[in-house]
């Protein structure tokens, strides 16, 4: 039996792309995450910038370049309408990663008269509909297609039978595995024709099944199946004002309908929204964004409060019965991220006594602000302090300082059941009177006899706590003891600026 063959469609420099919102200029632009580059322009290309680049290596290659960081919800985004043009040219396209999609082209090829007419029609559409530079392959695979793509110009045909010699020549860096890659480098092998030539059985051995899959794509022997995915609807939704409102209440009322036709575009899908980005216009042409989570899933209801909440961030001084500064032109509502509505079903005797709470709370929540009900969250810090949050209910933003880092100097459990913020002075003395002292290579002067007026049975310390040693304004340090008093009480001490101070208390 024949493979099924397949049109791949490449968009290069995608992200670029997207992240300028029109095709690339003539000036480097390049797309940084965690300091590399993954993606950049032709321009930057010709000034020596290339993916996997350090960010100092980039600038130093193109000293103008323009750096964005990288946003894969961006591209996605951006990639929609390029899949819905591609779906009404020929249906069943597959997205297989934001600038790249693949068809069959068994249709496409038939509708327009060959494979290569096909390719060069998609291509052609896409250039109409402003997305120059498209390139198109057919082959046997999807892998062996988008190896083609890649070298089209602008479209590449593969011949049926040929997906092996036509890969021979490609590097082994072509199957996309760091790991493999490195392995068949270090011995000797450069490119997919001497990987090939490995046996089948001696590969599955030295690298399993995940270096046999990589052995049939260097073979030609592409067995993915492919799924045609139809590009997610538009669920977005706005209202503009002809004249712009002034007021938040006026605001929250008239976008009533269009959260009821947000709800209603999602129900149709069968699916409800848990993220929300909401964006504010006013009639100066400023926009005010911000996303919202929810913990269960978003009512209408629940969109409008939103709705009013971020108009009263805008001017926090002012109460919703004023003016929120310039008038507000257009609101517009896109769920950002969606979820199965039969995850979010009621049970069938009814809620429990979670889903309960979260709607008592909400309605309070309603009536005294967005920031009326609050939740503590553990975030991350080296003293007790800067590790309560208190975070609006209902959200779910991920915080700054991320708790499952290490935090040098941080305290380890169990951690005290007071915490007193801020640190209240302590009452700590030798048995000669005077406060003890540490110096700055952390000696402590004398032991600690008393704490609160009441007798040291034991204590351990000092432990240091160091803090931004590099900014000279901000920088900290201090030494934490733990004591326990005669009545079997803990405490958690810090002697910080000359002076004692009472962190935590056990009980």
């Amino acid at each position: 039996m024949m493979p099924p063959r397949h049109l791949v469609l490449w968009l290069p420099d995608w992200p670029v792309r997207a992240a300028l919102g029109a095709p690339p200029a003539e000036e480097p632009v390049a797309i940084l995450q965690a300091n590399i580059v993954i993606a950049c322009s032709a321009a930057a290309r010709a000034q020596g910038v290339r993916r996997g680049q350090r960010r100092r290596l980039a600038q130093s290659r193109s000293p103008a370049l323009q750096l964005i960081p990288a946003d894969p919800r961006r591209d996605e985004r951006a990639f929609l309408p390029v899949l819905r043009l591609l779906e009404e040219l020929v249906p069943g396209v597959q997205p297989l990663r934001p600038g790249l999609a693949a068809l069959r082209s068994r249709g496409a090829a038939r509708y327009y008269g060959g494979e290569e007419q096909a390719a060069l029609q998609l291509i052609g559409a896409l250039t109409d509909h402003g997305y120059p530079g498209a390139r198109a392959a057919i082959a046997d695979g999807l892998f062996t297609a988008e190896q083609a793509a890649r070298l089209a110009a602008p479209a590449l045909v593969v011949a049926s039978g040929g997906s092996q010699e036509f890969l021979a020549p490609l590097p082994v860096q072509a199957l996309g595995d760091d790991e493999v890659t490195a392995l068949l480098q270090r011995l000797g092998i450069r490119t997919l024709a001497e990987f090939a030539a490995l046996r089948e059985g001696d590969i599955r051995d030295r690298l399993g099944e995940r270096g046999a899959r990589l052995h049939a794509l260097a073979s030609g022997a592409d067995s993915r199946p492919l799924t045609p995915q139809h590009p997610e609807p538009e669920l977005a939704r706005e209202v503009v004002f002809e004249t712009p409102l002034e007021h938040a209440d006026q605001v929250a009322f008239a976008v009533r309908q269009t959260a009821d036709a947000v709800t209603a575009a999602l129900a149709d899908l069968s699916q409800v929204c848990t993220e929300v980005r909401i964006d504010l216009t006013d009639d100066d042409g400023v926009i005010s964004s911000r996303v919202w989570m929810h913990p269960t899933s978003f009512e209408a209801s629940d969109l409008v409060d939103r709705v009013r909440w971020q108009l009263e961030g805008i001017r926090p001084q002012e109460s919703s019965a004023e003016r929120t500064g310039a008038g507000i032109s257009e609101v517009r509502i896109v769920p950002t991220r969606v979820d199965d509505s039969a995850h979010h079903q009621p049970g069938l005797f009814g809620q429990g006594p979670q889903q309960r709470l979260h709607h008592a709370v909400s309605r309070v929540q309603a009536m005294l602000g967005h920031r009326g009900v609050v939740t503590p969250v553990v975030i991350g810090g080296r003293s007790l302090a800067d590790r309560q949050l208190l975070q609006p209910w209902g959200d779910r933003v991920p915080p700054e300082r991320d708790a499952n880092l290490p935090w040098p100097g941080s305290l380890p459990p169990p951690y005290p059941s007071e915490v007193f913020v801020p640190p209240r002075p302590a009452q700590v003395v030798g048995a000669d009177g005077l406060p003890p002292i540490v110096d700055a290579r952390g000696v402590l002067s004398a032991p600690p006899a008393w704490i609160e007026q009441a007798p040291v049975l034991s204590w351990a310390g000092p432990w240091p706590l160091r803090e931004r040693a590099w900014d000279t304004h901000r920088a900290r340090l201090a030494q934490r003891f733990q004591i326990v008093d005669e009545s079997q009480r803990a405490w958690l001490v810090l002697f910080e600026n000359d002076a004692w101070w009472v962190e935590g208390r056990y009980h």
